[in-house]
C-alpha cells in the first residue's frame, strides 16, 4: 500500500532519481536539514512493501506574498502582504513516472495547505514551475499564472476548497 510520511533517516535518499539533478540534490543533501531547522517540511511517498525506497517527494513551506503580484481581481481583495503555502518541490522517481503518483502527492499537498488555512489562515497555494512542462502540469489542477511571471503560479483558497470538496 502506498503512503505519504515525513522524510526520515530510514529513507534511501541516495537511491532516489527523478531525472532532475537539482531535485535529486535537494532531497539527498538539504531536505532533512531544512526540516530540522523548521524551514520546510518534506514528505515522501513510499510503498509498504519497500518502505525505505522513495517513490516521490513533496516539500512545502510558508510564504509571505506581496499581493500586488497576484492577478488584479485577487490583488484588490487582500492587504499589501498576506500568507500562503508554498509547494517548494514535487518529484517522482523516474521509474514511477506517468503512474499518477504526482497527482497523488499534489492532492496531499492541497490537503496540507487547507489544514494550514483552517488553523492559521492563508490566501492560497503557490508554486514556482521549473519549466513550461511543469507549468502546464500545475494548470491542470487550477493554478493561475501571476501577471509578472507566468512560471509563478497561484491556486486560490476557494479553488483549493472546491477541488477537495471542502466548502
Amino acid at each position: 500500500m502506498l503512503r505519504i510520511e515525513p522524510l526520515s533517516r530510514r529513507h534511501d535518499r541516495e537511491g532516489f532519481d527523478c531525472g532532475s539533478p537539482d531535485l535529486n540534490d535537494y532531497l539527498r543533501h538539504t531536505a532533512r536539514q531544512h526540516t530540522d531547522k523548521g524551514l520546510s517540511r518534506t514528505e515522501v511517498l513510499v510503498d509498504d512493501e519497500a518502505p525505505a525506497e522513495i517513490l516521490g517527494y513533496v516539500t512545502m513551506s510558508l510564504a509571505e506574498i506581496i499581493t500586488d503580484t497576484l492577478p488584479p481581481r485577487y490583488a484588490k481583495k487582500y492587504p499589501a502582504k498576506a500568507h500562503g503555502v508554498k509547494l517548494a518541490r514535487l518529484a517522482v522517481a523516474q521509474s514511477r513516472q506517468r503512474q499518477s503518483l504526482g497527482a497523488l502527492m499534489m492532492v496531499h499537498a492541497m490537503r496540507r495547505a487547507l489544514q494550514v488555512a483552517d488553523s492559521a489562515g492563508i490566501i492560497g497555494l503557490f508554486v514556482d514551475a521549473k519549466d513550461e512542462a511543469a507549468s502546464r502540469y500545475y494548470h491542470r489542477f487550477g493554478f493561475l499564472p501571476l501577471p509578472d511571471d507566468p512560471q509563478k503560479l497561484f491556486l486560490t483558497l476557494a479553488t483549493l476548497r472546491l477541488a477537495l470538496g471542502k466548502q
